[in-house]
């Protein structure tokens, strides 16, 4: 099975040659494809040296305009069977990625979540596992669900499923989008455990627990209840499923 990797890539010219080389490596079928969006440090330096000695798509956005944004320009690039979302900060170990797959390789899923808390709070601190533990709980009540994980960066998909998505994300609101979405068409959303070696903010990490929480508990409400018809680019298949 081959699977498109995307790494959306914001000023992380210290992790990204990392992630990219251990992704490289694994013993999957795969096609990276790396859109860099909008860096002013030295990432775009470092994946013109990777591309020009590993197989990758690069996309070079001219401005900063979020995650959401380069997860929806590198789509257009995916040639696999399988989509996977892989971030670039090394918070999430890469390696995993092959246990995330698992499902797809046993027909079992079309969605699989790498989840840093199904076997507990981890590496996680404390207001960080009681933010996302918080968010997972009202996901679950919103949409019938049982997700321990709604906002992990570590996110797979089939391609048929992810590309008939209507994605209208910018920022960090995709994975509540994405989430909702796939839960009202009636998809379940598959877990496996991932490690999380979480970064501080002076190393680099850039999403804000509480305000960017909240805007993820808004854009989970607000999908919870617009007609299906404004959910995905065709509704005709899914809309009895």
């Amino acid at each position: 099975m081959l699977v498109s990797v995307i790494i959306p890539a914001f000023n992380e010219e210290h992790t990204i040659r990392q992630v990219i080389e251990v992704v490289h490596s694994l013993p999957i079928e795969k096609q990276i494809i790396v859109v860099n969006d909008g860096s002013t440090d030295g990432t775009y330096k470092v994946l013109e040296e990777l591309q020009a000695v590993h197989p990758l798509t690069v996309v070079h956005c001219e401005e900063n305009s979020g995650k959401g944004f380069a997860i929806r320009q590198g789509l257009p690039h995916v040639k696999g069977e399988a989509v996977v979302i892989q971030d670039a900060d090394m918070e999430l170990c890469p390696t995993d990625l092959v246990d995330l797959l698992k499902p797809f390789e046993r027909d079992e899923a079309q969605v699989v979540y790498g989840s840093r808390f199904l076997k507990g709070r981890g590496n996680a601190s404390f207001h960080n596992f009681i933010a996302n533990r918080l968010l997972a709980i009202y996901t679950n009540l919103l949409y019938g669900c049982q997700i321990t994980d709604e906002s992990t960066g570590y996110k797979a998909f089939s391609t048929e499923l992810i590309t008939r998505l209507n994605l209208t994300c910018e920022g960090f609101e995709f994975c509540p989008e994405v989430t909702a979405k796939i839960l009202r068409i009636g998809y379940r959303i598959y877990e496996v455990p991932v490690s999380y070696f979480p970064r501080t903010k002076k190393e680099g990490k850039k999403l804000r627990f509480w305000s960017d929480g909240l805007f993820a508990a808004w854009t989970l409400l607000k999908y919870r209840f617009i007609p299906k018809t404004e959910l995905f680019k065709s509704t005709a298949h899914d809309e009895m499923r």
